[in-house]
């Protein structure tokens, strides 16, 4: 079996990144760790070997400020009629299963995919989409994870070809750019436009029951088809979504 990870560094941002980007990471030290061990349960550091304690890290992070999974709760309260199911209430099965990877590379910001380009990328690398399957766009987009502008990067993915994937039994989707649908600026625009609801966040709220992995990282690893996917999401108790670290299997 060979294992290729998809999932970005979990580090601290720099200061002045966005709020739906940043993540700090605290890193504590064995010193401090001795010190912690003494005060809590009187073992000092000539009892411990080499005088350390716990190395232990706390991390501030929003689910959704990493690799993620998210569920459909995180689009709207419902969905199908039905109350949307958070990330604790989704079936396991969701989140491992074949891995297609759909090439988007060089399209422009906002150029979203379509189901025509979904249909001929499928005919040219000759995969025919089964129910289960994991649909992974690679938008080339996680090269710029560490810019400012990563959020309004990438091409997304048309509302028509979301529910073209979930009606064909396409359950958990992914892209390696920071959000599925096109860049939010571009879509605000259009919606303002138009003065219509149902153009903003349209691939999100589609009114679909389906995940989406967000902010990838190496797909350019991958071929096409004939490998696994395992996206397992942290069991966040009522949450919109969970960080997950997302790993690719190829069976030799």
């Amino acid at each position: 079996m060979r294992y290729f990870d998809l999932s970005v560094p979990l580090v601290s941002t720099p200061e002045g990144t966005p709020d739906m980007l940043a993540v700090k990471v605290d890193h504590g030290s064995h010193a401090e760790g001795a010190k912690g061990i003494e005060t809590l349960i009187g073992v000092g550091p000539g009892l411990l070997r080499d005088g350390e304690g716990w190395a232990v890290e706390t991390i501030t992070l929003g689910t959704h400020n990493t690799t993620h999974v998210d569920a459909p709760w995180h689009y709207n309260s419902r969905i199908g009629g039905e109350p949307a199911k958070t990330i604790d209430e989704l079936p396991l099965d969701w989140f491992h299963g074949p891995g297609v990877v759909i090439n988007a590379t060089g399209r422009e910001d906002g150029d979203a995919l379509t189901i025509a380009d979904f249909e001929a990328e499928l005919e040219r690398i000759g995969h025919d989409l089964a129910p289960g399957d994991v649909v992974l766009v690679h938008t080339g987009m996680d090269a710029f994870i560490a810019d400012p502008g990563y959020m309004a990067k990438g091409c997304g993915v048309t509302a028509e070809a979301t529910v073209w994937l979930c009606d064909r039994g396409v359950r958990l989707v992914g892209i390696d750019a920071w959000g599925w649908d096109a860049p939010l600026y571009m879509q605000a625009e259009q919606a303002k436009a138009e003065d219509s609801a149902g153009v903003f966040w349209a691939a999100h709220q589609c009114d679909r029951a389906y995940s989406q992995i967000e902010r990838l990282a190496g797909l350019d690893q991958l071929p096409p088809t004939g490998f696994e996917v395992a996206a397992f999401p942290l069991k966040v108790v009522g949450g919109s979504a969970g960080p997950a670290r997302v790993v690719a299997m190829i069976r030799d």
